[in-house]
């Protein structure tokens, strides 16, 4: 940390604790096969390295859009790769489907129409008739029936930051102004331009998702990893190590049996 606890990212002086290799993963949105993949490069890459301690920190947004939401929840629930440490934050897709699954009609529709209805299709529902009346309670009886307790388990205790050093990881951002302890739960989750548009110095360097990007976003204040995976095909890792810093990525394109991107729902 610098003098007065503000790291600087343009001079290089923000870093990751001693000895400890962190890596970030943004937004995979239920495609298990670029997931799987980035992990894969990211045991490779930390192989060999002198490290005492390794973490992966997962930004949210697992599931919705993609076609294998529920298979990427098993994956999660199974634990990180072997030797690492992991971090799971909440996203607002999972904040969605928690909020469907315990009655809230506020955005239930709107999580249905932001790729909830692939997520209800990865778990076996059927969505013929959606339109009728009382179709949403229907889905949610199912969906309580068919998800496993450990995915509940899982998504009812994700967490809204984690910190490692000069670095804050947070699924969309951070509110200009307020500070860490006051942060709306809502902002965390959901913030884009307020937050994206700021110079403010937040006393660490706010590693985020949420907000696509065609590459990883740099700037003074904030990194943002999120490369549209369920559309552009690219998944995207953040790697840290003391003051160094690097991207590691997969892309659909170049794996054999995928294709280059999604349908939009």
């Amino acid at each position: 940390m610098t003098q007065a606890g503000r790291p600087n990212l343009a001079t290089g002086l923000a870093a990751a604790p001693s000895g400890r290799l962190v890596y970030a993963i943004g937004d995979c949105h239920g495609c298990l096969d670029l997931l799987l993949s980035l992990e894969s490069k990211i045991v490779a890459d930390a192989s060999g390295k002198a490290s005492t301690s390794k973490i992966i920190v997962y930004l949210g947004d697992y599931i919705d859009r993609g076609p294998d939401s529920a298979s990427v929840l098993d994956h999660l629930v199974a634990g990180p790769p072997p030797g690492f440490e992991a971090a799971y934050l909440l996203g607002n897709h999972e904040e969605m489907l928690l909020q469907f699954l315990y009655g809230s009609e506020e955005r239930a529709l709107l999580w249905l129409l932001n790729g909830g209805k692939q997520t209800l299709i990865s778990y076996g529902l059927d969505l013929t008739g959606l339109e009728a009346e009382g179709a949403l309670e229907t889905l949610r009886s199912e969906l309580r029936a068919r998800i496993p307790g450990s995915h509940l388990v899982f998504l009812e205790n994700l967490k809204l930051t984690h910190e490692e050093g000069d670095f804050l990881f947070v699924h969309a951002g951070l509110r200009p102004g307020v500070s860490l302890p006051a942060q709306r739960r809502e902002d965390m989750l959901w913030v884009r331009d307020a937050f994206l548009k700021s110079s403010q110095n937040f006393g660490r360097i706010v590693v985020h998702g949420h907000t696509p990007d065609n590459e990883p976003v740099e700037r003074p204040n904030r990194i943002g990893i999120d490369t549209g995976a369920v559309y552009s095909g690219t998944l995207t890792a953040l790697a840290l190590e003391g003051t160094a810093r690097h991207y590691i990525q997969v892309h659909s394109s170049e794996m054999p049996g995928t294709k280059h991107g999604y349908p939009k729902a």
